[in-house]
Parts: structure tokens; C-alpha cells; sequence
């Protein structure tokens, strides 16, 4: 994006109440998150993300996108399940939907980004509590995940039913396969929660007091990091084979590399390592017998192999040592007055008892567009989701939207779908045509 654009995107940004969740002024602040979310990336590839650091800190849009945040998730947890149960809700196309769970992604993403820089994590302010509850709910879901066995792979999901601008046709995606691609979604959008949570824990020392207490005591955020290093959800064995979940993909992982740390591995080892080790977490952390045999559980994990990795854990080694046979002094208590996140809360207690009734105001007036609506935002989407730039993105080639092997041919009208041969473009044909015909 040019820096006039971006920083007009950036100035556009602004909160929504939940009941306008859909709408058309609505997703134009979509279109602006995925927007800015695509150059974030895209500038953090070639090192120039600071301009958009810049705007955010200037513009103070910070706390908005982190309301943002909070008010989508608690769309896609109190009213997505009310609209799936509806029977009488029978939308021409889905992709509308879609559209508001894959916003919380793009939010979240897009924070991953920029949480880089200290500026950010500083100009969040009070909002930072909140983004710090997120991210323990997050990470709360991925333990559960793990303690369970129900590992999310992608093969749950069937590549012919996955939501995409080709689901703006005749025959939808049924809300069972839309509840699915949520629930692969809250997989991948809470490895995204652990990088944030890990950058805003680089910052303990510019964190005002109220957020440590809250990672700490309120939370407990080390033993919660020490259940996903004991359970380690982004990894799985499955017919005997080990796999690994990295950049959006489960992979099978070859033996002479299973002891190899992956970037998710050490975003929880290097937020356990700021945690424990910095001193102002050590002077408010309760070591007590609970927490302290939690943590010494870390000891087994401590490999010669895992430091060889990553040096500075063998500092956290020496600690865990002087732990398991010392008492440290119990935490001071030196805070009277503590902050509390509100945004949450505010937002339930503002819609409380009305999710039923959002629900089919957003079933008459966002979900259920008229064939014109369609082809006028189904032209915006593609504007939004420029080809060239999702290319970029794309760490891999694209795949043959029937057969699923590399395909190098592309439906010349839409541009939007991808075919390996002649045979397979026509016999997906009679699927594409509505969604060609509203894209072209």
C-alpha cells in the first residue's frame, strides 16, 4: 500500500457495537483489517513494517482493534451458535459468515504483527488487561485441546466444502461444515494468541503493574505455559508418524528432525523464560507448592538437545535448580488499587439476554443479501482480496480446486479458482458458474 493509503485505512479504523456485526459498515472496516493485516505482512517480509507501527501509535487505534477483537469473539461465541440452530435460516450464500469468523483472525494477525515493537504494546494502555484475558482464553481452549487428545488436523475439513468466494452459490455450505471451519479457525487463531502474549511478556518492564499481576496471580500464566509444554498441542502422532503444526499446515515431520524446536516450542519457552526469570515477576510471583511443583516439571523438558537450540533457557535451567531446593520469599504486596479489563464485560452486560434476538436481526439485515447485494459485494471482496497480493502471502503453490495437485491453470473470467487440467476445470464447472457469474 502507498504510505497516503495506509495511513488512511489506519485513520478510518473504529469500533463496532455487536448488533451492526455484518453489515455494510461493517465490512468496510473489514475490508480496512484485512487490508492493512495483508501490507503488515507483507512489509514485515522485507523488514519495513515500522510506517504501519507508526500509524497505529499515532492514530491511537490500538485499543480499538483490540475491541474490535473482543466483540467478534464474543459474536462468534454467544450469536454464531444461535444463527446455525435457526431452522428457518436458509442464506443464498454463506460466505457472508464466513467473512465475521475470518475477522477475528485478520484482527489477531494483524496485532501479531505489529506486537513486535514496544511502542505498540505501550500505546495499548489500559486495553492491554484486556488483550491479556484473550489471549488466557485462548491458550486456556489450547490446553483443553491438547488434555483431551482432539487434536485438530486438516483433513476434518474437506477442501470442496471450505468456505471461499466460490461458496457465493446455489448450493452453500451447511452450517455444520461452517461450525467446523470455526473450530479449525479458533485452532490457528490461538497459536496466533501464544506469539502475542509472548511479545507483550518481552515488555514486563514497561507493563503497567496491574497487567503483571493479572499474567501472574489473576491468571496464572506459567503453569498454563507449562501445560503446553507437557501437552504440546500443535503437534500429534498419527499413524505412527509425527506431525507438527507450522505456518497454517499439519506436515509430517521426518525422524531426524522430531527433536527440533518449532517457532510455536518457543514462543512458550521464551514467555515462560521472561516470566520467571525477570525480576520484577519474581518479587509479585506466589511461589507456592502448587506452582512450584508445576514448574519444576520444566526440568525434564531442559534437554542438552532444547538449550543447544535456544542458549539463554540454560539461565531458567540454573533457576529451576535453586528453586527445587530453596523457599522463596512470598510475593510482595505492595498494590492497593488494582485495574480490571471492561471491555468484555461491558459488551455482555450491554447485550446480555438479547443474543436470540441480534441473531435474527442479523439474519434480516446482513446474512440474507439480495442477488444484487451479492454481485456488488461479491465485486468488493475481490478488490479486498487482490490476487496478486494473496499470492504473495501464499507460502505455497496453488492446488487444483477439484483433485488437489498443483495446478498452474486458472479460470480466465473470475480469476479466481485454480484447475490442474481442461477436465477438471469443466467438471467443476457447474459448482463455479453462480460464483464466476458474481465475480466477473
Amino acid at each position: 500500500l502507498p504510505p497516503a493509503e495506509a495511513e488512511a485505512l489506519v485513520r478510518a479504523l473504529q469500533g463496532s457495537e455487536l448488533r451492526d456485526i455484518g453489515g455494510q459498515g461493517w465490512l468496510r472496516q473489514h475490508e480496512y483489517v484485512e487490508k492493512l493485516n495483508m501490507h503488515g505482512i507483507l512489509s514485515a517480509s522485507v523488514g519495513q513494517e515500522q510506517l504501519l507501527t507508526e500509524l497505529l501509535v499515532t492514530h491511537a487505534k490500538i485499543p480499538v482493534l483490540i475491541g474490535e477483537l473482543i466483540c467478534v469473539e464474543i459474536w462468534k461465541h454467544k450469536i454464531f451458535p444461535v444463527l446455525c440452530r435457526l431452522e428457518d435460516f436458509k442464506p443464498r450464500s454463506t460466505f457472508p459468515i464466513y467473512v465475521v469468523l475470518h475477522h477475528e483472525a485478520s484482527i489477531i494477525n494483524l496485532l501479531e504483527t505489529v506486537f513486535f515493537y514496544k511502542e505498540i504494546c505501550e500505546s495499548a494502555e489500559d486495553s492491554i488487561l484486556d488483550l491479556i484475558d484473550y489471549c488466557h482464553r485462548k491458550l486456556t481452549l489450547l490446553a483443553a485441546r491438547s488434555t483431551k487428545a482432539q487434536a485438530v488436523t486438516s483433513t476434518e475439513l474437506c477442501a470442496e466444502h471450505l468456505a471461499s468466494p466460490s461458496s457465493m452459490q446455489a448450493d452453500p455450505v451447511p452450517p455444520q461444515e461452517l461450525q467446523k471451519q470455526a473450530e479449525m479457525m479458533e485452532f490457528e487463531i490461538s497459536l496466533k494468541a501464544l506469539s502475542v502474549l509472548r511479545f507483550i511478556t518481552d515488555q514486563v518492564d514497561s507493563l503497567p503493574l496491574s497487567a503483571l499481576t493479572r499474567m501472574l496471580n489473576s491468571h496464572n500464566m506459567p503453569c498454563l505455559l507449562v501445560e503446553l509444554v507437557e501437552h504440546c498441542p500443535w503437534s500429534c502422532w498419527e499413524g505412527g508418524k509425527l506431525k507438527k503444526f507450522e505456518n497454517g499446515t499439519w506436515h509430517v515431520v521426518p525422524p531426524e528432525d522430531q527433536v527440533k524446536m518449532t517457532k510455536l516450542d518457543g514462543q512458550v519457552w521464551l514467555s515462560l523464560f521472561n516470566l520467571l526469570l525477570s525480576p520484577e515477576c519474581q518479587h509479585k510471583y506466589h511461589f507456592d507448592g502448587f506452582n512450584k511443583s508445576q514448574l519444576l516439571k520444566l526440568r525434564a523438558f531442559l534437554t542438552d538437545v532444547l538449550i543447544d537450540q535456544l542458549p539463554s533457557l540454560v539461565e531458567m535451567q540454573r533457576f529451576l535448580s535453586y528453586l527445587a531446593v530453596t523457599e522463596p520469599a512470598p510475593p510482595k504486596k505492595d498494590l492497593i488499587l488494582e485495574q480490571v479489563p471492561v471491555i468484555r464485560d461491558h459488551i455482555l452486560k450491554k447485550n446480555s439476554g438479547k443474543w436470540e434476538a441480534i441473531a435474527k436481526y442479523h439474519v434480516k439485515h446482513a446474512f440474507s443479501p439480495t442477488e444484487e447485494e451479492l454481485k456488488l459485494q461479491a465485486r468488493r471482496w475481490a478488490q479486498t482480496y487482490s490476487l496478486d497480493m494473496m499470492e504473495a502471502l501464499a507460502p505455497d503453490k496453488p492446488c487444483c480446486r477439484v483433485c488437489g495437485v498443483e495446478a498452474a491453470k486458472r479460470c480466465s473470467r473470475c480469476r479466481n479458482e485454480w484447475y490442474c487440467t481442461r477436465a477438471c476445470q469443466v467438471q467443476h464447472w457447474q459448482k463455479h458458474k453462480p460464483a464466476c457469474n458474481l465475480m466477473a
